[in-house]
């Protein structure tokens, strides 16, 4: 495992490359360019919006829905747009995987480098959100990057493991927006924690993206601090998924070449 690790950070270059040229080639020919990365999440922030404030009425602890909305948006679309251009990021390139030797997992973490970036241009949009509501700058918010390494490495982990089994099965990417919209509705983007009973929450934050959701909520819009044992139940989760991923895509890469 150290060894795979050290072969990934000794291919940053390529990784950097890659990521590039992914993100150019993502936007290109594209009438609004890099403006979809906002607008993605925005237009979903305004439906929901509409549809769960105006017609059903969510509770939302006292915030904002648009911006409770726009806070849970931002990391599922980074985690969903990583799975989806991620998993089948291998057979997309086939004459590249098959004819050319390098770490392989390049491929699909670069797609989640790309929705990095995505995630980062849209929260240029939460800034001003923030803003618009008059919403503090709790101290809090220095904890975001570390929630953000978390969801990373579990979604790195996802994403590889996906990939592998796209490989053998490639039926896996039909599967891939079914689960993506179930398991939104079992992370909180739409609703806030509060409203799960808690008889059944210590088995609802056994999903990461659940935990990581509700801490953004909590140290963004809230200032507060985040629910520690939960916090690093996600934590373990997060790195015994991120290094599954890794060893069960390494073991699977020396069939690659056969079976594209």
């Amino acid at each position: 495992m150290l060894a795979n690790l050290r072969d990934l950070t000794e291919s940053r270059e390529l990784l950097y490359s890659w990521t590039k040229r992914d993100f150019k080639v993502r936007y290109s020919q594209s009438l609004l360019g890099v403006s979809w990365a906002i607008l993605q999440p925005f237009s979903l922030m305004i439906v929901f919006s509409v549809v769960f404030s105006v017609f059903v009425n969510i509770p939302t602890d006292g915030i904002p829905y648009p911006i409770f909305a726009y806070t849970a948006l931002l990391p599922w679309t980074f985690f969903s747009n990583s799975i989806s251009f991620g998993i089948p990021s291998l057979i997309n390139n086939l004459q590249l995987v098959s004819k050319i030797y390098f770490p392989r997992e390049v491929l699909p973490i670069s797609a989640i480098c790309v929705s990095l970036i995505d995630f980062v241009i849209a929260s240029s949009i939460f800034a001003l959100m923030m803003l618009y509501y008059g919403v503090p700058v709790y101290a809090t918010m220095l904890l975001v990057p570390f929630i953000l390494l978390i969801q990373i490495i579990f979604t790195i982990g996802v994403t590889l493991f996906g990939a592998a089994l796209t490989v053998f099965y490639r039926d896996v990417r039909f599967v891939i927006p079914l689960a993506l919209q179930l398991l939104m509705y079992l992370a909180p983007v739409i609703y806030p924690v509060s409203i799960v009973p808690e008889s059944i929450r210590g088995i609802y934050f056994l999903n990461p993206m659940a935990v990581v959701i509700d801490t953004y909520r909590r140290l963004i819009l809230l200032g507060q601090m985040p629910d520690w044992p939960y916090l690093l139940l996600a934590l373990i989760i997060s790195c015994v998924v991120g290094l599954g991923g890794l060893a069960y895509f390494k073991r699977a890469e020396r069939l690659f070449a056969d079976l594209i």
